[in-house]
């Protein structure tokens, strides 16, 4: 995935393949902080937001991204490994890649 940016940072530098998914999911209060298009060249081979939130968050994320109209394929809650420590727990979403991707 692409680098850690706040929302606003993320706002500004969007891969174009995941812009919609990430304005609604920031548009119902979602605090996302990590996407990727996803593809050749991406940090993810599919398209992917990463979220904060406590364990309700990632349903209520669901909801709005299929209200949304959103083609989410996954949802998990994570925790990254850095210098050997794991590290969240996070929420992150996958969807269903455009044609081109």
């Amino acid at each position: 995935m692409g680098k850690s940016t706040s929302a606003k940072d993320e706002r500004t530098s969007l891969d174009k393949g995941i812009e919609r998914e990430v304005k609604i999911l920031q548009g119902a209060g979602v605090e996302t902080f990590e996407s990727c298009e996803g593809g050749h060249g991406h940090a993810y081979p599919v398209p992917a937001v990463r979220f904060h939130g406590d364990r309700s968050e990632g349903y209520r994320a669901l909801a709005v991204a299929i209200r949304g109209g959103l083609r989410v394929t996954c949802l998990r809650r994570i925790w990254t490994v850095e210098d050997g420590e794991p590290t969240g727990p996070y929420w992150e979403m996958v969807f269903v890649p455009s044609k081109g991707r």
